[in-house]
């Protein structure tokens, strides 16, 4: 049984049968809560208690070409060192060897190859009737690190693999197990050709290694997700409603039973409410305009229902190909009451990507643009300074300047450099005569303000430096809390100094006093950090008209507000952080940032701050 209801009125009421019974005896108002929160959204379904039974397509059917299946073992490898993993390939009656073949991967595999889910069988009848397109199964069990003796427990990989937001286990899929599947097979290498389902904790691991690599994956099945307080996966909702949406399709299904019993109505797990949470789960896909689906039953953890809509599941997930599974803006933009305050549409536009400026470079670094469109980068490595037009055509500005490292447009189209070999900054006037600013000095960023004076990090001592009109150099923050300095920029006002912290997820805010000193420094702004490893990698840093900040970062182009919070993330161009951001273009309203020693523009809904031109910013929501 289906039921659908009026959004508007069911939630009055629900919301009001809701406070009134909170409190009384006997009440699983928990499961209430979750059963009324489900019924205020079509197309979520929330089924009535049922027996699920498995329908044809889950049956073995006479006349339908049978694939087969094959066991595995995977050597140890760089990611799981020491642990072995059991897969096996079911491969369809049609496979044809000179086409590369679509596949999907089954996490926690020995389940679903098992008589609870049936997938080949599954595989086998649509596959048949064209509801899927021939493809290979790859089913994959969590590792095992077997123990030295008897008397030792073995190291049970499933949690580590599967419960992360690390990048480990897509890379283990993408760098190990693929590829070994690929020797034997012609795979495709598209990644609408790619699926990745997985229960419970491998749910997460699906969805996960669909988020971190998108050019890989664009469907996703997950079975009662766990995306609750365990390993992190509880602030994926919060994430995917920040971060600009990836081409992933996604079927979700859970039951309100579980990790739900009378006893313990709220949920019988220290990690939160599974029901709830893949609802939240849910909710912040549909806000950022995901294609999801969420079937919610009355069942526990286990796959009943699960395994009885399979067919129906991956029909959804794979239909209508082969289309591609495509990023669209939400549809809820164009109706009233939307807020545009911090949606990443508000940013960017989801028809307009990343396009590359020239090509390849040793070291692409520190892009600037002047007042005229152009704009300016350095090739570290190759100590040279490029220059592109408004079309993009790039040609050679400087060649062999002295260690080009660090480029800043000033006032009246000067362009400021820093010779990394001769320890100078040099301004480079419109008609490209150079002339000395400063001597002596050691950075890794620097601010150009309307005077033409100079903020400048020092990596060495960790120190703020400042070089006024006369080349006077002198220490204007001598560090501290400021662990790894890495990019600087200024207020649209020129009131404040914003630097980030490589190390820290903290950036900084300070205020520029008269007399260009800096005081009240404060860990102001508050960014998403890797899961991996304990730098927050944050480099470059500018801030547009409207006092938004956006920090270069190894998770993409993060975005915070100038009251503080981190609201946005924006995409990369490739998979992997940038190394630098600014505003370019004539009207400053292009994004352009380095990556993987390429150079990147885009078209934006924003504006930066020109050099020299102070704007009055407005007040920060609070």
């Amino acid at each position: 049984m289906v039921a659908v209801w009026d959004t508007g009125a069911t939630y009055t009421f629900a919301m009001n049968r809701i406070m009134n019974n909170r409190r009384s005896v006997g009440v699983d108002w928990i499961g209430f809560v979750v059963a009324a929160l489900l019924s205020i959204a079509a197309p979520v379904r929330a089924q009535s208690p049922q027996s699920y039974a498995f329908g044809p397509d889950s049956q073995a059917q006479e006349g339908v070409p049978k694939g087969t299946v094959t066991k595995h073992v995977l050597p140890p490898g760089v990611f799981y060192p020491g642990t072995p993993h059991n897969y096996a390939v079911y491969v369809p009656a049609q496979y044809d060897a000179s086409k590369p073949t679509a596949f999907m991967v089954f996490l926690d595999g020995s389940g679903y190859l098992g008589d609870g889910i049936r997938i080949p069988v599954v595989f086998d009848n649509l596959i048949a009737k064209h509801e899927l397109p021939p493809m290979i199964g790859i089913f994959v069990d969590p590792g095992v690190l077997t123990a030295l003796s008897e008397s030792a427990q073995s190291r049970y990989e499933r949690i580590f693999e599967y419960d992360s937001l690390s990048d480990r286990f897509s890379r283990f899929l993408l760098e190990e197990l693929i590829p070994a599947v690929a020797k034997d097979y012609n795979l495709s290498k598209s990644p609408d050709d790619h699926g990745i389902a997985g229960t419970s904790t491998g749910a997460v691991g699906a969805f996960m290694a669909a988020w971190n690599r998108p050019d890989q994956f664009h469907r996703v099945l997950s079975f009662i997700g766990t995306y609750v307080a365990m390993k992190g996966a509880d602030e994926l909702p919060a994430l995917v409603r920040k971060t600009e949406p990836k081409p992933i399709r996604i079927f979700m299904q859970d039951g309100t039973g579980d990790h739900i019993v009378p006893a313990e109505a709220y949920g019988t797990s220290f990690a939160g409410s599974w029901p709830i949470n893949n609802w939240v789960m849910y909710q912040a896909l549909e806000y950022s305009g995901y294609d999801a689906r969420l079937e919610m039953g009355s069942e526990a953890h286990n796959m009943k229902q699960g395994g009885a809509i399979m067919p129906d599941a991956l029909r959804w997930l794979w239909r209508g190909y082969p289309a591609p599974v495509v990023v669209h803006e939400p549809p809820q933009m164009k109706q009233e009451g939307w807020d545009p305050r911090m949606k990443v549409y508000s940013t960017v536009w989801a028809d307009k990507p990343w396009e590359q400026v020239g090509e390849s470079y040793g070291e692409a670094a520190s892009p600037t643009g002047d007042d005229l469109g152009d704009l300016f980068f350095a090739d570290v490595k190759a100590d040279q300074i490029y220059k592109a037009d408004a079309e993009g055509k790039v040609s050679v500005y400087k060649e062999k300047p002295g260690g080009a490292k660090i480029l800043r447009e000033g006032p009246g189209s000067v362009l400021f450099v820093y010779l990394a070999e001769r320890r100078q900054i040099v301004a480079y006037g419109p008609g490209g005569d150079m002339r000395v600013v400063a001597r002596g000095v050691d950075l890794s960023d620097m601010a150009i303000t309307a005077k033409s004076e100079i903020y400048f990090l020092d990596p060495v001592k960790k120190s703020i430096g400042l070089v006024d009109a006369s080349g006077k150099v002198r220490v204007v923050y001598a560090g501290g809390e400021i662990a790894a300095p890495s990019g600087v920029a200024l207020s649209g006002d020129q009131a404040m100094l914003v630097v980030s912290d490589a190390q820290s997820r903290f950036s900084w805010s300070f205020q520029i006093a008269k007399d260009g000193s800096l005081q009240y420094g404060e860990p102001f702004y508050r960014l998403q950090a890797p899961e991996a490893g304990w730098m927050s990698g944050v480099r470059g840093v500018a801030e547009d008209s409207t006092g938004l900040v956006y920090f270069a970062t190894p998770m993409g182009i993060q975005v915070c507000e100038a009251n503080g919070r981190m609201a946005e993330v924006l995409n990369s161009p490739e998979i992997g952080g940038v190394s630098s951001f600014v505003f370019a273009g004539k009207n400053l309203d292009w994004m352009v940032v380095t990556q993987n020693g390429k150079v990147f523009r885009r078209p934006v809904k924003v504006t930066g701050v020109a050099a020299g031109i102070g704007v009055k910013l407005p007040k920060p929501p609070l």
